[in-house]
């Protein structure tokens, strides 16, 4: 580490970024998790009014500074600054906020977001570039997926050529042979980028935490309108459907349901992420995926002092509302 990094007082920030279901959360909460001695702050954006990730990232009674309904980097961007402001002044100890010791800030964007204009923030924002410093961005890279997120999507390929650390992951799920394709593809699109190897996001944290890697001069020659205002558009075929039913679900219709969805509409699903309340199951059932690719664990006990309620979130394009809350109704357990 160098000596300007050593001496910089400054609160560091690291962006983890990356397309919907590429491991960002799993890599949120790898480092949470891991045996670092630092406190760190938390914000997650996610797409959608209604935010899932809050329930499946550790800690997150205490640690997480959700925003909803919209993306990080244009409709809550004053969320962005709000949020990061208040930790400012917790961190301070000023006014009415509660006293919070946190040595850095981790904020994982919704998969749709274009990471320039959240690093913009540090730098077109004088009392945000005094008290905190850009550490990093970090893009989490679907091995299986990625060359179609890359084909298809501009975000995609903004979180790629701004990234300062790529994790290419799930590399279990294709063959050397296509790994080392995208590798190459990767580092024509970002030869600055460090690159490692990942399965289920694992990583040694200090790869990409405290690297001081981000630098500006370099993003101005990537891109010289960097820190300048523009708008930011999205996909509007893209959206997202949330679901919610506090009678429990039955198992046998959920899987029926499950299949039909994957067979028609699983090249539309970009992600899907939620809890799952199971009739006689006393465990909540985490259920995630993207595209045809999903897996459902038992996770801890309903506690009995919660709701015990079923919450999902897909997202996609061109999806049937009308059909999947139908069919998401037909799964109620009878009594």
């Amino acid at each position: 580490m160098s000596q300007a990094v050593e001496a910089d007082s400054r609160i560091p920030v690291t962006v983890l970024t990356g397309f919907l279901g590429a491991g960002k959360t799993t890599l949120l909460n790898h480092v949470l998790t891991a045996d670092h001695g630092q406190k760190i702050a938390v914000i997650v954006n996610e797409f959608g009014e209604v935010g899932i990730d809050n329930q499946l990232v550790v800690g997150a009674d205490e640690e997480i500074f959700e925003m909803n309904n919209g993306c990080i980097c244009c409709t809550v961007r004053g969320d962005l600054i709000r949020i990061l402001g208040e930790l400012m002044d917790a961190k301070r100890g000023a006014g009415d906020s509660r006293k919070a010791n946190f040595d850095r800030v981790l904020i994982e964007t919704t998969g749709l977001a274009d990471p320039a204009p959240v690093a913009q923030t540090f730098f077109v924002d004088e009392e945000m570039a005094e008290f905190y410093k850009l550490d990093a961005i970090v893009t989490v890279v679907d091995a299986k997926h990625a060359d179609q997120h890359l084909d298809d999507g501009h975000e995609a390929q903004e979180q790629v050529a701004f990234a300062d650390v790529l994790l290419l992951n799930k590399t279990d799920l294709v063959t050397e042979n296509e790994l080392k394709k995208l590798e190459h593809r990767l580092i024509a699109m970002n030869p600055a980028a460090k690159l490692y190897h990942t399965r289920q996001s694992q990583i040694d944290i200090h790869h990409i935490l405290g690297i001081g890697a981000f630098d500006l001069e370099k993003k101005l020659e990537l891109d010289p309108g960097f820190l300048e205002e523009e708008d930011h558009d999205h996909d509007d075929d893209v959206y997202s459907l949330f679901f919610r039913e506090e009678q429990p679900l039955d198992l046998v219709k959920l899987e029926r349901f499950l299949q039909e969805w994957l067979t028609d509409h699983g090249t539309d699903t970009f992600r899907y992420k939620g809890v799952l309340h199971i009739k006689g199951v006393k465990q909540r059932i985490v259920f995630q995926g993207i595209h045809m690719l999903f897996s459902s664990y038992p996770d801890r006990d309903w506690r009995a002092d919660e709701q015990r309620v079923s919450e999902f979130v897909i997202i996609g394009r061109n999806l049937d509302t009308e059909w999947f809350n139908e069919q998401f109704a037909n799964c109620v357990a009878t009594s």
